[in-house]
Formats: C-alpha cells, sequence, structure tokens
C-alpha cells in the first residue's frame, strides 16, 4: 500500500485554512500512486480545549474529507472533535472515496492538560480493511497504554496513531511508537503536526514502523516551503504481518487469562 503522513502545521483553529492545506496535500498526492493519506489528531483545529469552537454535531469535517477523497481517489484518516452533549469526544475517521470506513473516538482523555474536563473516553477499538491492511486507531496519548494496542492487533495490522505530541516529549513518543510494533508485531504510523501552536511546540517526529520495530524508509516531499518541518512522507509497504508472527510466535505465549485477572 502507498500511505502518506501529513506532518503538517496545523493553523490553530482554522478549519477553513486547514481545509485547504489538506486539499493542497492531496493534489500534490493524487500523481504519486497515494492510496492512503492520514493527518494528524484534530486535524482541522489543533489540540484545543475550547471545545465552544471546535466541536461538530453535524460531522462537518468528515463530509468535507469525503467530498476531496472522492476528488482525489486517496483514503484520508482526518481527527475531529464530535458534540457529545454535555461532553465531547475526540474522534478520528478514516474515509474512502467510496464511504465511510473506521470511526473511532479516543479512549484516554489527557487528564494532566485537562482534557477530561472537557472530552469523555470512547469505548470502542473498531478495525477496518483497506487494500491489503486491517487497521486500526489509537489517538496521542492511548499510545501509552500498551493493553488497547495488543487487543486492537488480534484483528489490525496496520495500527494508525494521529497525535498533537509535544517536542518537550518527543523522545517517550519515537519510543513508544517503536515498542508498540514489536509489541505488537504490527505496523505503527505515528502522524504528529510541527510547529507552534496556542504557545506549544510541536516537533513532528511522524514516521511508520515495521512490524518487527524497524524504522520504514520513505521518500519526503516539502508541499509548502514556509515551514520545512512541515513534510508529506511517502511509504509503499506490503503486508508481511503474518509471515513476521508466523516466523517468531511470540502471541501464542501471551496468557490472557492470565492478564485479564490481574485488572479483574
Amino acid at each position: 500500500m502507498n500511505i502518506a503522513l501529513g506532518q503538517l502545521s496545523i493553523v490553530w483553529e482554522d478549519k477553513e485554512a486547514n481545509f485547504e492545506k489538506a486539499e493542497i496535500c492531496l493534489k500534490a498526492l493524487e500523481s504519486q500512486g497515494t492510496e492512503l493519506f492520514l493527518l494528524p489528531e484534530m486535524s482541522m483545529t489543533g489540540f484545543s480545549m475550547r471545545t465552544e469552537r471546535t466541536k461538530e454535531s453535524g460531522r462537518e469535517t468528515v463530509e468535507r474529507m469525503s467530498r476531496l477523497a472522492r476528488r482525489y481517489g486517496i483514503a484520508v484518516g482526518t481527527g475531529w472533535v464530535k458534540d457529545a452533549g454535555e461532553t465531547c469526544e475526540n474522534h478520528y475517521t478514516i474515509v474512502t472515496p467510496d464511504g465511510e470506513l473506521l470511526d473511532y473516538a479516543k479512549l484516554h482523555p489527557f487528564s494532566y492538560s485537562g482534557e477530561d474536563r472537557r472530552f469523555r473516553g470512547g469505548g470502542r477499538l473498531p478495525a477496518c480493511r483497506y487494500g491489503n491492511f486491517s487497521i486500526g486507531v489509537q489517538i496521542c496519548y492511548d499510545l501509552r497504554f500498551p493493553e488497547p494496542f495488543q487487543r486492537l492487533s488480534r484483528s489490525a495490522d496496520l495500527i494508525v496513531v494521529p497525535a498533537n505530541w509535544p517536542a518537550a516529549r518527543r523522545e517517550d513518543w519515537m519510543c513508544l511508537l517503536r515498542a508498540r510494533a514489536i509489541e505488537t508485531q504490527s505496523y505503527v504510523a505515528g502522524i504528529n503536526c510541527v510547529g507552534v501552536m496556542d504557545g506549544q511546540e510541536y516537533a513532528g517526529d511522524s514516521g511508520l514502523f515495521a512490524a518487527g520495530g524497524k524504522p520504514c524508509e520513505g521518500e519526503v516531499l516539502y508541499p509548502f516551503g514556509e515551514n520545512k518541518g512541515e513534510q508529506l512522507l511517502l511509504f509503499s509497504v506490503k503486508n508481511d504481518v503474518h509471515t513476521i508472527r508466523e516466523g517468531f510466535p511470540v502471541k501464542k505465549d501471551r496468557r490472557e487469562r492470565l492478564y485479564a485477572g490481574w485488572y479483574g
């Protein structure tokens, strides 16, 4: 599959500017044979707590990205904020030219930043089939919790991790992405933003890790030029997860009932 990661400098709380930027990316990717384009968490607003400005009851972001997916013939993963009544949910949705494939709500609101006061956690681990991969999603802070990754890897062989991960903790980000690929024997794609939003710096460090944890080699495009950290990262990968798991069968030694008892 030909996968593109959009390491973008998100324009703070400006959906129109970010929709325009996403379309510029899709235009650049159309000639590259791209099949799946993945954006960071809260793709059109950045990680804002001002849900009165970001929340959507009509799924505006999903609908607009669906139209762009049809226009350019590329599946798109996009983040948005769902109005859930008294609180909101941090969502990530994958749409294709033929329709929506997956919608995931972040399991773990980041209480350290106060996200839990504005957002409630989701309760599902959906996976979808696209091309030759089964795909699941975990969002940003979810990366610090290995259990859902293991559960998700029962059905998914590519786990997408969109994020707004601060530069101050960039070493954690890079280490955990690789660790989750090693632990689950799955491909793991980390898509982070870059630049400064609301006083917070983001370093990017986006990448794709193979099922054994090795970083995948890809091509870098610079579609804008204003910010050298803003990149489109292109990868062409085959699904060899089954072969890797068969060749080094770690999963058969897992003791799921014992682990479940510890949490019971």
